[in-house]
């Protein structure tokens, strides 16, 4: 219904509809809520579920850093390194973001308890899907809902409803009576986006991009340190089977609802 109404719009979309569609965007991240508040799930699922959790997070940083690279790449044979003031936007912002949840997660002294690895999860997220408002909102002001714009919102619904499951990947099997604090981390993850929706309506420029790019990046290459430290620490080969295997999977769920 939502995408039948979007195609409808040809004319530049107010600032009400791009921040209503903002919040579709951010908030379609609860589309996994009832696959991660089921109950009776077995060790098996769960090992392969946190898997695909870091599987997705892997392929959103490669995601974030393709969307970064295009404006760093200065298109010849030398590469990068076409702006130095860019590059150190990017550079000072993701290592900034990574010492944040590292100085914020008791510089990695002590393993994260559920609840503190679910907000750690979804402030990564967070800063991630308000890069994806920042583009939307730049889109639908400038072009309108129709084409890239379109593929864009499409996209991202898709993208965000699988990232429920990595921000509750430490909850699996266990969510009952934990229901407030999950809400709350997928509420964190996916609000952003309308920040984001918001900024890109009225404002955009290459710096500010790139900054909360790098954020992105850094936040959830510190995420992810964890999850895979817990994931590979299986001696079990079969154990660790699976735990390539839902990795493989999420990253290539990650890919294929980014191509839809």
């Amino acid at each position: 219904m939502v995408i039948t109404y979007v195609m409808s719009m040809g004319h530049v979309v107010s600032f009400v509809e791009a921040m209503a569609l903002s919040a579709v965007i951010g908030f379609s991240i609860f589309l996994s809520l009832p696959l991660v508040m089921q109950k009776n799930q077995g060790r098996k699922r769960i090992n392969f579920l946190n898997a695909v959790a870091v599987g997705i997070l892997i392929f959103l940083i490669a995601d974030v850093f393709l969307d970064a690279a295009s404006m760093l790449y200065d298109g010849s044979l030398y590469g990068y390194g076409s702006s130095p003031a860019s590059d150190a936007v990017f550079a000072i912002s993701m290592a900034g973001g990574f010492l944040f949840l590292f100085t914020a997660g008791s510089r990695g002294k002590t393993a994260l308890t559920p609840t503190q690895l679910a907000m750690v999860i979804a402030l990564g997220i967070a800063f991630q899907n308000l890069t994806e408002g920042l583009l939307f909102g730049s889109l639908s002001v400038g072009f309108g809902l129709t084409g890239a714009a379109v593929v864009v919102l499409v996209g991202f619904i898709l993208q965000n409803s699988t990232e429920g499951l990595a921000i509750a990947s430490s909850f699996l099997g266990a969510t009952e009576g934990n229901g407030r604090v999950i809400a709350g981390a997928l509420f964190i993850g996916g609000a952003p986006t309308i920040l984001g929706g918001a900024a890109g309506y009225f404002y955009n420029a290459t710096g500010f991009d790139l900054a909360f790019y790098g954020l992105a990046i850094g936040t959830m290459l510190y995420v992810i340190l964890p999850m895979l430290r817990h994931l590979l620490s299986e001696p079990d080969s079969a154990k660790l089977g699976i735990a390539y295997a839902g990795v493989f999977v999420g990253f290539a769920l990650g890919f294929a609802v980014n191509l839809l």
